[in-house]
């Protein structure tokens, strides 16, 4: 695997300093293409398996603590009436529920229920062997490459996510 950015193919530096461009480009072309390839795989492998990514994003937000409306919007960087939108929809299917906040006695925080709490450990077991099949298939040294790239998109996430974004625990070092 090079070590030189700019030899990777397709990424040759250009005068007027596109190789960032470039190289951005790529990078969200092939993650979009891994989600597409997640989303569409699972249901296909998985056919139970139907709930909607925005819901399973505030599921795996909600695993950590109960929250407010407010609070997941913020963290989840959606507008608060799309994410009451999404958390009726979780209330209606018994993921979730309503919890008295104790810090306001007006407000609730949204929390998982035991119901919810399987249904994500559900979705994650599904993801976990379909991606484990597919890097089954994988050579020796691409497997390595994958797994040697994940500190680093980890990284990349951290910075996306950039000051007043939502701090997610760092993964237990492997």
């Amino acid at each position: 695997m090079p070590t030189d950015p700019s030899a990777l193919p397709g990424t040759a530096p250009t005068s007027d300093g596109t190789l960032a461009i470039e190289r951005a480009q790529r990078l969200t072309d092939v993650v979009t293409r891994l989600r597409r390839a997640l989303r569409s795989s699972i249901r296909t492998d998985y056919p139970w398996e139907s709930l909607p990514m925005a819901q399973v994003e505030l599921l795996q937000t909600l695993a950590a603590a109960p929250l407010r409306v407010g609070e997941l919007a913020a963290r989840q960087r959606l507008a608060p009436n799309t994410v009451s939108g999404l958390v009726g929809k979780l209330l209606d299917a018994g993921f979730v529920d309503r919890q008295p906040d104790p810090g306001d006695r007006r407000t609730a925080r949204i929390g998982l229920t035991e119901t919810g709490q399987q249904q994500l450990r559900d979705w994650r077991r599904a993801h976990e062997r379909r991606i484990a099949g597919a890097l089954d298939t994988l050579t020796a040294e691409d497997q390595a490459a994958i797994m040697g790239a994940l500190p680093a998109l980890d990284s990349l996430a951290r910075a996306l996510t950039g000051p007043g974004g939502p701090a997610a625990p760092a993964p237990p070092a492997v």
